[in-house]
């Protein structure tokens, strides 16, 4: 392929993996080399985009993903007893999935919701200033 296709395929490559991720909940080791395929780019590069956002995931997730913030001012605002009450609540360690596939849990850099620490993310949704009362009723919640 030449250059200004390869250049194309990076272009978009970030809005397909995005797109594979809504659809189907992960990005699969099929998907990586079919679009690199026929991206001109090398599995290895679209292999580091796949990984390299924290939203993005190469491997099957619960139906709900939560996405539990580890930094400072989520941390300075214990944001530990936030893991702890969802891995007591859901008996799960960070980067596990629960047995009936409704919960993942994962650790993440910043969400950008320093100002409601402690914060996590819901599959798109934000919740913020979170205490253990709050933490169960949101989780109860889920489908």
């Amino acid at each position: 392929m030449s250059d200004s296709s390869t250049v194309a395929g990076r272009e978009h490559l970030l809005a397909l993996l995005q797109e594979e991720q809504e659809k189907t909940g992960h990005i699969s080791e099929q998907f990586i080399e079919q679009t690199a395929k026929s991206s001109g780019l090398a599995v290895s590069e679209v292999y580091g985009v796949a990984t390299f956002y924290h939203l993005l995931s190469t491997r099957p997730l619960g139906r709900n993903v939560i996405r539990v913030c580890k930094c400072v001012p989520c941390y300075l605002k214990n944001s530990q007893l936030v893991l702890e009450t969802i891995q007591e609540k859901l008996g799960i360690a960070p980067g596990e999935t629960t047995p009936d596939g409704r919960f993942s849990l994962l650790l993440t850099n910043c969400i950008g919701a320093c100002d409601q620490a402690p914060a996590m993310l819901l599959n798109h949704d934000l919740h913020g200033s979170l205490s253990p009362d709050k933490i169960t009723k949101i989780l109860d919640a889920c489908p």
